[in-house]
């Protein structure tokens, strides 16, 4: 069943990246030109393992969240509770994660910055005892 959460429709689940998620996430490509532009729907509870956006010059991430709530942190900082209108800019080469609350689904447009020999590293999971810390 699809819920749509925003005018940003949720997509398929995101098997391709699965391995690198706690709970259900879905997917939809918005944009594969120019900028890559994807809409992320994470079920309750659901985030994303620590990841790192790599480049040599540029890259990273921009986040703008679309609806429920949900959370950013990186590594070595607490976490930041993000609602509909919040926007993070994350550069390259900060070790981070971000998902949902656990009792509100989470969506939010990630935008690939673009820069030279862009890659993403995939870290450890987020702890279950770390994310139950958050409200």
């Amino acid at each position: 069943m699809e819920k749509e959460l925003s005018v940003f429709k949720m997509g398929q689940t995101n098997d391709a990246y699965a391995k690198f998620f706690t709970g259900q996430s879905y997917l939809n490509m918005l944009s594969l030109e120019q900028v890559v532009v994807g809409n992320v729907t994470f079920e309750p509870g659901c985030r994303n393992f620590w990841h790192i956006h790599h480049a040599k010059s540029g890259g990273g991430q921009i986040l703008l969240c679309t609806a429920g709530r949900g959370y950013y942190q990186e590594w070595g900082k607490e976490a930041v509770e993000l609602n509909p209108g919040d926007v993070i800019n994350i550069p390259a080469g900060v070790k981070h994660w971000h998902g949902a609350a656990k009792d509100s689904w989470f969506q939010h447009l990630a935008i690939e910055v673009p820069g030279v020999d862009t890659k993403n590293e995939w870290c450890e999971e987020v702890s279950d005892k770390e994310y139950n810390k958050l409200k």
